[in-house]
């Protein structure tokens, strides 16, 4: 349904193989299948031909793209995007062939693109209809705990998913907010901070709910403790320095979720931009007695959000000073939405830019954010209306397939659970690039090239080689069995 196929298409070739199989490929003609997504034409995750590779000869030493594989560096948790109150309301409005289809599409990896990621809200966030919580006013007990609200439209969706991925789901939960009683400001919106007396009432909030998912059937793998820690938003969030967070995971929530037999939730710190990862994550792990209940870092993209630069730098410098924690990408999106521009380009090639350079500085897992919203990028109770892969007509049902989607299935489709990156060195700077092993031996190769120019270049890989071209505005991933 969602992968085309045709004859052979050669828009690039590319060649990667497993250091235990490079032997065999020697000796044997190698083959390549690309799957491309191009600007200004229909080429969407499309089957476009397989090429073949011929022996290196000697006089072929200059090589654009060189694969090696004797170093092995992450293994890939998963790739995905958030399951929210907004993509939960907007799917449930849609007819049910259309319900089925927007589930194949994530979810499938033969018919969609495979996600096998998630994230959820804890309470209510910007992407939700209206604000909200699981208890009473001043009720710190929690006697009054209860996820009615969820189960309407999220719990069901969440369900569909897992159901449709096969079980193969990993799901994190991020609060936007505590109940606004429990903070400085009395009020979920507008920043305010934890207030100290109420830090233990917090924590076993995050194990009430994680108990309440699982009696519902929806088993959470693990939590961010705050979502955005250092932005006062005009919706809900909550400010934590490093130093308050450092002491809520030591002190409350770490030592909370033991107790209550949840020590196997995966905590993820800071949840928050790459500009400030390094010196907040440093100021919480370099305490060893919060550390060991983290066993991670999340970032978001927004230090970009207005043309800024991506600072990747900073996420291989935190993996390289805490190389037992593992960072993942927990939350991106387009902003500013229009629906005049729910198919430009750029919007999926700063997709592409992003996984493929944090992917090779260090993150395990790549999670988008709301999976579906509606054709006013919505709903979002404070109007912070944004992209999101796929968006529904609510009046009419039909889903618009942005480039986003096919620039994310990319990776999600073809890098699976379980991966482990591997070099790709290039020598022309135009082209972006990652390569992963998969668990069954297949390798795969996603090239990017964001440039208005046609790129011919040469691939050198264990004594093979092929020249290729990259076609302006592309994006093609080659599978090596």
């Amino acid at each position: 349904m969602f992968i085309k196929k045709r004859s052979v298409y050669a828009t690039m070739v590319l060649l990667v193989v497993s250091s235990s199989i490079v032997a065999q490929q020697k000796s044997k003609r190698l083959q390549a299948m690309v799957y491309t997504t191009a600007d200004g034409t229909s080429l969407r995750l499309t089957e476009t031909g397989t090429i073949v590779f011929n022996d290196l000869k000697a006089s072929d030493t200059a090589a654009t793209i060189v694969i090696d594989t004797t170093t092995k560096y992450q293994t890939l948790l998963g790739i995905g995007g958030a399951l929210t109150d907004a993509s939960a309301e907007v799917f449930a409005k849609l007819p049910p062939a259309k319900q089925q289809e927007l589930l194949t599409a994530y979810y499938d990896p033969i018919k969609g693109i495979g996600y096998t990621l998630a994230r959820t809200n804890m309470n209510s966030c910007d992407f939700s209809s209206d604000s909200y919580t699981y208890v009473a006013e001043n009720d710190t007990a929690l006697n009054t705990f209860n996820i009615a609200h969820d189960e309407k439209y999220r719990i069901p969706l969440i369900k569909q998913a897992m159901a449709a991925a096969d079980g193969q789901l990993t799901i994190f939960l991020s609060p936007w907010s505590p109940p606004g009683w429990m903070k400085d400001n009395h009020d979920m919106l507008h920043g305010g901070k934890l207030l100290p007396q109420y830090r233990q009432a917090w924590a076993n909030y995050y194990a009430k709910f994680i108990k309440a998912y699982a009696m519902q059937g929806v088993p959470l793998w693990g939590l961010t403790v705050q979502n955005e820690p250092m932005s006062a938003q005009t919706w809900e969030s909550c400010i934590y320095t490093g130093e308050d967070e450092r002491d809520f995971v030591r002190d409350y929530l770490g030592p909370t979720l033991a107790r209550q037999g949840l020590g196997n939730k995966k905590i993820i710190i800071w949840d928050h931009n790459r500009d400030f990862l390094y010196s907040f994550s440093s100021t919480i792990l370099n305490d060893t007695a919060a550390a060991k209940y983290v066993w991670g870092i999340g970032i978001h993209w927004y230090e970009g959000w207005n043309g800024g630069k991506m600072q990747f730098n900073n996420e291989k410098l935190t993996a390289a000073k805490f190389p037992d924690k593992k960072l993942l990408f927990t939350e991106g999106c387009n902003g500013n939405f229009n629906i005049k521009n729910i198919n430009k380009w750029s919007n999926g090639e700063r997709y592409g830019y992003s996984v493929i350079n944090d992917l090779n500085n260090g993150i395990v897992g790549w999670t988008d954010w709301n999976i579906l919203l509606d054709e006013h990028g919505g709903p979002n109770h404070v109007g912070n209306y944004c992209f999101a892969p796929v968006h529904a007509n609510s009046q009419t049902g039909e889903l618009t397939y942005t480039p986003a989607y096919y620039y994310l299935g990319h990776f999600s489709k073809f890098i699976r659970p379980g991966a482990r990156r591997v070099d790709c060195i290039l020598s022309n700077n135009k082209l972006r690039a990652t390569a992963f092993l998969n668990t069954d031996g297949k390798l795969a190769l996603v090239v990017m090239n964001n440039t208005d120019e046609k790129i011919s270049c040469s691939l050198n890989a264990y004594g093979k080689t092929a020249n290729i071209i990259s076609q302006p505005h592309a994006i093609s991933t080659f599978i090596i069995q």
